[in-house]
């Protein structure tokens, strides 16, 4: 029988509480065995309204807890490297939100940590678990939609709070690292390329000094990707995928509901027709899933999700959107 796992939760974050924790309820894999914060009243508050047995005034204590098996690190994101770091050097597993790290060459020390010590370290990208984003990754490499020349992505909400972590500077801020990660990822995961180049062009606010509205032309070599993403636009978000065949529409692409199916539409040109092939998933938590997939990477001692590795890959991207933003040029990614 399978050994249950203990996830330990770092800080009370909003994500934590509202999406992840709740998603990973009644599992026969693992529970949520702690969360931390650095206020240890609200901890136990948290944890009381949650059913999350122990609650912790500090991370360091929930980090070396021997009960703690797994850490799911929410931290804000100039907060993860550092935090991640610890976890593995106490000998935990650690599932880090995304983006793992606001500098690729940061992740560097976390793979030589990660061989070192024999854990398993993966980046939150939910979307890797997600039956609709599986499946559409099955579409595009059987050809279904014929050769793959073209990929639009949309992914805007609207935040102006100044003390909202996504408008701080300092803390890893702004569209490219909070939402830009999502289609530069999903393209990578479905096409099964890498970019080789990219040119960008931000927009900045004034007050926050954070990217406010982007758009993106990346080069991945006979394929070309094009996406715009905005911290204060109308909520819309949309992944379109074009063969020479068909088209693939993911209409609800990186917040999928847990509540209903998730749809993908197949298209093939005449829009003059009713003539969308719809195909209609199960009901899934993308989040659940997640910790599924984690949990039994660390159990069977498989690959994670979303490795280290990938995490660089993903990371040199963002990297690069800045760059070529800053330069106006075309920036090759190495």
């Amino acid at each position: 029988m399978k050994k249950k796992l203990k996830w330990g939760v770092l800080s009370t974050a909003k994500i934590a509480r509202e999406k992840v924790i709740p998603a990973m309820a009644n599992s026969d894999l693992y529970e949520i065995y702690g969360i931390a914060s650095r206020n240890l009243d609200r901890a136990k508050e948290t944890a009381k309204s949650l059913g999350i047995p122990k609650a912790y005034g500090s991370y360091d204590e929930l980090i070396n807890d021997p009960e703690i098996d797994v850490i799911y690190n929410p931290l804000p994101n100039d907060m993860h490297v550092s935090y991640t770091l610890k976890c593995i050097e106490a000998g935990k597993h650690v599932l880090c939100e995304k983006p793992m790290a606001l500098n690729n060459e940061e992740i560097d020390g976390l793979i030589t940590a990660r061989d070192k010590f024999n854990v398993k370290v993966g980046e939150a990208f939910m979307v890797a678990s997600n039956p609709q984003w599986l499946k559409a990754r099955e579409l595009v490499r059987s050809g279904y939609l014929g050769k793959i020349k073209a990929v639009q992505g949309f992914f805007s909400y609207f935040n102006d709070n100044k003390d909202n972590i996504r408008n701080i500077e300092e803390m890893g801020g702004g569209g490219v690292w909070d939402i830009g990660c999502y289609p530069v990822f999903t393209s990578r995961f479905v096409l099964d390329k890498e970019p080789g180049r990219l040119v960008s062009m931000l927009e900045f606010d004034p007050q926050f000094r954070t990217d406010k509205v982007g758009s993106v032309l990346l080069d991945f070599h006979e394929i070309q990707m094009t996406f715009t993403i905005s911290t204060q636009l109308t909520a819309y978000q949309r992944m379109l995928f074009f063969g020479e065949k068909k088209i693939m529409e993911i209409r609800i692409p990186f917040n999928a509901p847990s509540d209903q199916p998730n749809e993908i539409y197949i298209h093939e040109g005449d829009f003059s027709k009713a003539n969308a092939e719809k195909i209609v998933l199960p009901i899934s938590n993308q989040y659940t899933q997640q910790a599924i997939d984690f949990s039994n990477a660390v159990l069977e001692d498989k690959e994670v999700p979303v490795s280290l590795e990938n995490t660089k890959a993903n990371t040199k991207v963002l990297q690069a959107i800045f760059q070529s933003s800053s330069s106006e040029k075309w920036v090759n990614i190495i």
